[in-house]
């Protein structure tokens, strides 16, 4: 997959309908005569240089991109690396950081016969990536993010077969959980413990010893 861009840090995080409206314009800026595979790298690679920029947004629709190339492609991430560029796979780290910073009340989870529109500072996500931005608050410590996840997960089991971007949240929550025991802590049971204070600060907080009697 080639060496991974290191995540950036965040300048935006533009809402859906900015994200769509700017795709829209560039895919109708293209090149009708190059293929459809050249049109989804140049594409790809412009959300992605918007994303490294630190616009957020751009990621989340980077991330449901190559989850999109990899079910069409079977799984062959090496075929969807090789359209995407070496380097420009939307992996676990970068997934993670864009998932912990969607803020949830501002997500868009229309109800069944629900026929409004979002909110122009709306973010529209997939429903996995929805899973996995309240598995990332959760794990942080957000109590309503735990209990928005625990409901959405009571449906997980009626919606794998229909679903088949699910896979990549199951992908996520293993990861979530291998790096929340490698850190000591358990996805969704709170935060971790305050690291103890630096040497210079426990060293202030200690009291001053008594001076020793010399006799």
């Amino acid at each position: 997959m080639g060496t991974p861009a290191p995540v950036p840090a965040i300048r935006e995080f533009s809402p859906s309908m900015r994200v769509d409206v700017l795709i829209s314009d560039w895919k109708a800026a293209e090149d009708p005569e190059v293929s459809e595979e050249q049109r989804e790298h140049d594409l790809y690679a412009k959300a992605w240089e918007a994303y490294l920029d630190g616009d957020y947004g751009f990621g989340l629709w980077c991330w449901h991109e190559v989850d999109r190339l990899t079910n069409n492609l079977n799984g062959n991430i090496r075929e969807v690396t090789r359209i995407l560029g070496p380097g420009r796979y939307f992996g676990f780290s970068h997934r993670r950081a864009v998932a912990v910073q969607v803020p949830i009340e501002r997500i868009y989870r229309p109800r069944k016969g629900d026929m409004s529109t979002p909110r122009t500072d709306a973010f529209v996500l997939a429903h996995y990536q929805v899973l996995c931005v309240y598995l990332a608050h959760a794990t942080a410590g957000d109590a309503k993010a735990k209990a928005l996840l625990e409901i959405a997960l009571g449906e997980l089991e009626d919606r794998r077969r229909a679903d088949p971007f699910l896979k990549h949240f199951e992908t996520f929550r293993e990861l979530m959980q291998r790096s929340a025991a490698a850190a000591g802590a358990t996805p969704g049971t709170g935060p971790a413990a305050p690291s103890p204070p630096p040497p210079s600060a426990a060293t202030a907080a200690r009291k001053p010893r008594k001076p020793s009697k010399t006799g």
